[in-house]
């Protein structure tokens, strides 16, 4: 009897979890169907060329203009700007809880950048413009500090949890057999760290950063609130830019219902929701790629 109950038990926790998973799967390919079926109604107006590779976003203006580069070229270079920040000090940090931190610093480390991941990217973005935008403003000679080096920095902040959590774990999996190799050739910790683990934990270490990139790349308040929201072509990081995110998330409570503007913002979204999934998918393969060269 209680074998039986035990069955009936274990089967409907299976369909559970299988609805549940399946449930996961029909949400994404909603969210899918809809940035395709709003998108083609934009592109039956405007031509995919002509949205990718036009230098003007001017929505309401005359001529109206439904160009996206700047606003690509806005989203890469603050993204450039995050991870050029974010790669060094995160590697660098994870490397340093892995290899030399002792058991006490870490029990205070890891906690701390736990708390970094759970601070909210409105809070971030508030800090940006009231501490770090009057610094850049003056040392730039410029009169705000709204521009994309601003948001550069705040999205490191906002990646580094991510990027030190993984590349941690991956420096971690590295065989310790390979150190004790290392070790008994005569190399000190500095060069097993450098010439062994890290690029033994090479794939795990790229898997972090390609996560870190789709963060940066996906996150709208921050960049919302801290780069000056100028959808003109960007000049360089101490310039306004606009993001992708920031100008679904300017425009899209305004724009008109059913008009070209707002099936623009969906075609947007899709642009933006095929480059995190590419990102996503390049961080992926390089864990699975991490989890079989550790596990053979």
């Amino acid at each position: 009897m209680k074998l039986l109950q035990r069955e009936r038990i274990d089967f409907a926790m299976k369909l559970i979890f299988q609805v549940t998973g399946l449930l996961v799967i029909a949400v994404l390919g909603g969210i899918f169907f809809m940035l395709i079926w709003n998108s083609s109604a934009f592109f039956s107006e405007v031509k995919p060329w002509d949205f990718i590779t036009g230098t003007q976003w001017n929505p309401s203006g005359d001529p109206i203009r439904y160009g996206i580069l700047p606003l690509l070229v806005s989203t890469f270079l603050v993204t450039l700007g995050a991870m050029i920040i974010a790669i060094p000090i995160g590697i660098g940090t994870a490397a340093f809880m892995s290899e030399y931190a002792g058991s006490r610093i870490k029990n205070i480390m890891k906690p701390a950048i736990e708390m970094l991941a759970a601070i909210p990217s409105v809070a971030i973005g508030f800090l940006g413009i009231v501490v770090l935008s009057p610094g850049l403003a003056s040392i730039a000679g410029l009169s705000n500090g709204l521009n994309a080096l601003n948001g550069a920095i705040l999205l490191a902040v906002m990646a580094l949890p991510t990027i030190i959590t993984v590349t941690e774990d991956a420096l971690q999996g590295v065989p310790h057999s390979f150190k004790e190799a290392s070790y008994g050739v005569g190399a000190s910790k500095w060069e097993t760290l450098t010439k062994v683990v890290i690029p033994s934990a090479a794939p795990g270490i790229l898997a972090a950063v390609m996560l870190g990139v789709g963060r940066a790349i996906g996150e709208t308040m921050t960049v919302l609130m801290a780069t000056g929201n100028a959808a003109a072509f960007p000049q360089g990081f101490f310039h306004s830019v606009r993001t992708m995110t920031a100008t679904i998330a300017i425009e899209m409570g305004e724009v008109p219902f059913q008009t070209t503007h707002y099936f623009a913002l969906f075609a947007i979204a899709s642009v933006l929701f095929l480059i995190t999934l590419i990102v996503n998918v390049i961080g992926e393969y390089f864990v699975n790629k991490f989890r079989k060269f550790h596990s053979s």
